[in-house]
């Protein structure tokens, strides 16, 4: 199994005139450390308008400078709006940071997920997922030609060289964004890595790796001509330390991600004005009236010892993940003990889970020979726990 780290960027008020220069200087300073330390990936969103949520809403600015501070570590846009950008200038952008970086990129492309975002681009929420199947088919081919023409339902591009092209043949391997568990079996058909969230349970992580694999060797239906991206990988909550107790204190903050997820997926919040919430004010409130609930999101992430985190990814690592995604920039977690996190799983846990990537390799290009016959689990009930268990947590 390979690991990366996750950036979204958050910054919970109240705000000083330096954070968000320390927060992206810091965040420069671990994916720096994280591929001195043998880390796989580097992920970040793109997300606009969320404030204390996301402030990265321009991902391939920071990794042009991540770029000139790593050597191996590979730089995931997780993901880049297809929506709200122009297939050209995505593929131009993401091009050039594929020659600077010396072809380290993965592209991971999506729909963006509240209208908060997409309507001050005007575009419209019921129209994401045709403008961003639209967008894919005008994409992928400027990477390779130097004549393309594309005439879509939402795109039309006339003949044009897009320059310049990325360093790898033919292009970065494509992911897409899956917030929502069905889209996992859509990731599959569409021949694309598939970004998610943990799964609630080892079962469902079972059955939605089988929906995934099978939807891709059975029922591929790709966008375009592009190579398939056969790779699963989920985010989750994170902090490392010593102790259990110890990695929970200085994880306080991570449960704000889950919050500020869904506060901004609230419908009286589309269109607030900027500076009528505040989110950390909002959160703490639910958080000091919930604390069972608290204790239940911390259980279920990638938070303790060493000990603890490692029995936990073998779980993951029993139904075929091929990556786990650290979420430890969130909420107000500290810098430092982000970093110390990173070390001490990188010389703890990492080795061990690496030492089985030839295996998985091995038994992923059976199942996409049809060597191995992956049994059609029904994936409806554990679909509906999810649903279940999101209505615990606000608003």
């Amino acid at each position: 199994m390979k690991f990366g780290v996750f950036y979204e960027m958050q910054l919970p008020r109240p705000w000083e005139r330096d954070d968000e220069w320390r927060m992206f200087n810091n965040a420069l300073g671990q994916i720096e450390l994280a591929d001195r330390l043998g880390y796989d990936y580097a992920w970040q969103v793109e997300h606009h308008f969320l404030e204390e949520y996301s402030h990265c809403s321009a991902p391939g600015v920071l990794f042009g400078a991540a770029s000139q501070r790593t050597k191996n570590i590979r730089l995931g846009h997780g993901i880049l709006h297809l929506t709200t950008n122009h297939p050209a200038k995505v593929a131009a952008q993401v091009s050039v940071l594929d020659l600077i970086s010396n072809g380290r990129v993965e592209l991971g492309v999506g729909e963006a997920a509240t209208t908060r975002e997409l309507h001050p681009f005007n575009v419209r929420f019921r129209d994401k997922r045709a403008i961003f199947e639209d967008a894919v088919r005008c994409l992928v081919p400027m990477f390779t030609s130097h004549n393309h023409e594309y005439h879509g339902e939402h795109f039309d591009f006339p003949p044009r060289n897009v320059l310049p092209k990325p360093r790898q043949d033919p292009h970065p391997p494509l992911w897409t964004a899956c917030s929502q568990l069905q889209t996992i079996a859509y990731a599959g058909e569409k021949g694309l890595g598939a970004l998610g969230f943990q799964f609630v349970s080892a079962d469902a992580a079972h059955a939605w790796v089988h929906a995934y694999y099978n939807a891709m060797t059975k029922r591929l239906d790709r966008l375009a001509e592009y190579p398939v991206n056969p790779n699963i990988a989920l985010v989750s909550m994170f902090m490392c330390a010593p102790t259990d107790e110890e990695a929970r204190r200085k994880a306080d903050g991570m449960t704000f991600f889950q919050f500020a997820l869904r506060f901004y997926g609230m419908a009286e919040i589309a269109n607030a004005a900027p500076g009528s919430y505040n989110v950390w004010e909002e959160y703490c409130r639910w958080r000091d009236a919930n604390p069972d609930l608290v204790e239940k999101a911390m259980a279920g992430g990638l938070i303790g010892s060493p000990e603890t985190i490692r029995s936990k990814l073998r779980k993951f690592e029993e139904s075929h993940i091929d990556q786990v995604i650290l979420l430890n920039q969130a909420g107000k977690n500290t810098h430092e003990d982000t970093c110390a996190s990173l070390e001490l799983f990188a010389a703890e846990v990492m080795p061990e889970f690496h030492a089985n990537i030839p295996a998985h390799e091995a038994w992923k290009a059976k199942v996409m020979a049809r060597e191995i016959e992956l049994a059609e689990i029904d994936t409806e009930a554990f679909t509906n726990r999810a649903k279940l268990l999101a209505t615990e947590l606000p608003p």
